[in-house]
């Protein structure tokens, strides 16, 4: 994994925010004013010291929203729980999956063409590398 080293700080980028919410079915008359700026390092990185980014690969996370080439933001410093999604090595190799601990421990792919990893205990060498807390995804 190509890892990069990042300022604890990151200098804050203050994009427009518009109070309306876009509705995605049909148009709704826009209103000419900005809430407040936004800055996508204050809403996606909770832990600057403990977050790195990621870019997917592979179709088995689709219906979670993370595609072919998806930025992900992955905290370090959170404790992975049952339903997260996170990234993981199992027996060397990196994975994206969702986290499942009952009934039995798996790695769920959120894609039904592919099978969910069962682990077995004592017989998997799993390695948590945190937990994702954010999808980037282009739309072209």
């Amino acid at each position: 994994m190509k890892t990069y080293s990042v300022n604890a700080e990151p200098a804050k980028l203050l994009i427009p925010l518009f109070q309306d919410k876009v509705p995605a079915g049909f148009p709704s008359p826009a209103q000419d004013y900005i809430e407040k700026g936004l800055d996508l390092n204050e809403l996606c990185i909770r832990h600057p010291a403990a977050t790195y980014f990621v870019m997917a690969t592979g179709m088995s996370m689709v219906d979670a929203g993370i595609y072919e080439g998806s930025l992900l933001v992955v905290d370090r410093s959170l404790q992975a729980k049952h339903g997260d999604i996170i990234i993981a090595a199992l027996a060397g190799e990196y994975t994206v999956k969702r986290l499942c601990t009952h009934p039995v421990v798996q790695l769920m792919p959120m894609n039904p063409d592919f099978p969910p990893i069962v682990l077995h205990e004592g017989g998997s060498d799993l390695e948590v590398f945190g937990v994702v807390t954010f999808s980037i995804n282009g739309l072209q």
